[in-house]
């Protein structure tokens, strides 16, 4: 056996080992649906608001001052639409994370994926109890914020049973979530910049990187 032939046996073990620890990560696809899925909701959310006359960088104010139909109303919105983009999320990436899985034959639900999941699902059960909350306790202008932070804190959480990019996009939904916390006139805005654009990014990135 030659050193070609040694070196390429070596490359075929590190790529065994690495495919052994990590989970396979979100389908590019499925990220870039999901993008425009919470552009889609974050356009619902804004039409929404704007039926009512109020400015988008105003959104949270009537939720906030007042306790009549108009805040209960608007939160019901609020949630029958993130439901909904949840909802198609999950469904979207279950479709796409299956098929691309078995397409590069990795084990759908082995070791690793369950540690990916209890890793990621701990901080964002944590924070969605934390924004309902905030709904509670009528400050609703911190929710958009929470969202992006307790999420980016998921993913960096899980972004070790699985390839890099996910930790840099856990660090970008951190930072634009600290930055919408100084700023909740904008959390709407922010809230499309960090689900939508955002995983469209990703999803992009991942596609030609590893999908192609």
């Amino acid at each position: 056996m030659n050193d070609q032939e040694h070196l390429k046996t070596l490359a075929d073990i590190k790529n065994l080992m690495e495919r052994a620890s990590k989970f396979i990560s979100l389908s590019g696809l499925s990220g870039i649906f999901i993008g425009f899925y919470a552009l889609a909701g974050a356009a619902a959310a804004a039409w929404y608001v704007n039926s009512y006359n109020y400015k988008l960088t105003s959104y949270y104010y009537p939720v906030v001052s007042t306790d009549g139909a108009l805040a209960g109303s608007f939160l019901n919105f609020f949630l029958v639409d993130s439901l909904a983009v949840l909802t198609l999320s999950l469904l979207t990436g279950y479709v796409f994370t299956h098929r691309l899985a078995k397409k590069q034959g990795f084990m759908r639900w082995d070791t690793t994926a369950k540690r990916m999941l209890i890793n990621l699902l701990i901080p964002l059960a944590t924070g969605g109890l934390f924004c309902l909350v905030l709904a509670h306790h009528h400050q609703a202008g911190l929710v958009a914020p929470s969202m992006l932070l307790f999420y980016g804190l998921s993913l960096l959480n899980a972004s070790k049973y699985t390839h890099n990019e996910l930790r840099t996009l856990g660090i970008l939904e951190i930072i634009l979530g600290l930055i919408s916390a100084m700023h909740v006139e904008y959390g709407l805005i922010f809230w499309a910049l960090g689900f939508g654009v955002l995983h469209i990014i990703y999803g992009i990135t991942m596609y030609y990187r590893y999908e192609r």
